[in-house]
């Protein structure tokens, strides 16, 4: 069977499965990142070990009951990262990745609150409560608008359905952009977004320091959650790493 073509179908599964919005239940395929428990928090997790890095292990995330449904949660809100000091209790996935296909889940509990999912810990989907710019809710950071439309609001859960494709090379040479395609709650949100940089400088993420963040190199990445001391909250992490050889992440 043509691989593109059996690529298409892996898409069109998940969708006709459902898999997409709050409580899109993972593939058999995909790998849990985070069901609830701190088993799976410590096992999976560590912190960033960026230059701002204030936190030591273990992690000093919460589990807490969620605030909706039945079942555990984390929360982002790190001492360490009081004030709004991003890069200094951040976590990483120990897994690194190159594309893939990604669900999360998150719950602001107050007005402007603010995270960030980080793919590859390079490229911040963007978490943060009242931002409907680019720097907002749901873009692709600093490269798309802000889907502030699909937002539930604050106190209700949410969720990020991507397909991300790393960056190609050859002979080091960057010669494609990573590329991503996002459903904000089951609306779609980005389509074939491509991403020139990695942003926020070297305490955001991976290559931030490296030429302006323009200087992406040819290495996988894990997931990164942000914390901003804020009390934002993540549920139903799973991921399904992908072999995408055409540039097209549509879903």
């Amino acid at each position: 069977m043509n691989k593109i073509f059996t690529f298409f179908l892996l898409f069109v599964s998940f969708l006709s499965n459902g898999q997409i919005g709050v409580g899109a239940k993972a593939p058999k395929k995909a790998k849990i990142l985070f069901d609830g428990s701190y088993e799976m928090l410590h096992e999976k997790w560590q912190y960033w070990n960026g230059p701002r890095l204030k936190a030591s292990m273990p992690i000093k995330w919460e589990i807490q009951n969620d605030p909706v449904d039945a079942g555990t949660v984390v929360n982002t809100n790190d001492p360490a990262a009081a004030g709004g000091l991003y890069g200094a209790a951040d976590i990483v996935t120990k897994e690194e990745f190159g594309d893939f296909r990604l669900h999360v889940e998150f719950f602001i509990k107050e007005k402007g609150g603010n995270s960030g999912v980080y793919l590859q810990n390079r490229y911040e989907i963007q978490v943060l409560d009242g931002d409907s710019t680019s720097h907002g809710l749901g873009a692709v950071i600093n490269e798309s608008k802000s889907p502030y439309f699909a937002y539930n609001g604050i106190g209700k859960w949410n969720s990020y359905d991507i397909v991300f494709r790393a960056a190609r090379f050859e002979d080091g040479k960057r010669v494609e952009d990573p590329m991503v395609t996002m459903y904000f709650n089951g609306k779609k949100a980005h389509t074939n977004q491509k991403i020139s940089q990695v942003w926020g400088g070297p305490n955001s993420g991976q290559d931030g320091g490296n030429d302006g963040g323009k200087g992406i190199t040819d290495r996988p990445g894990g997931l990164k959650l942000q914390a901003e001391g804020h009390n934002v909250l993540y549920r139903n992490i799973w991921i399904v790493p992908l072999k995408i050889k055409k540039a097209n992440t549509d879903f």
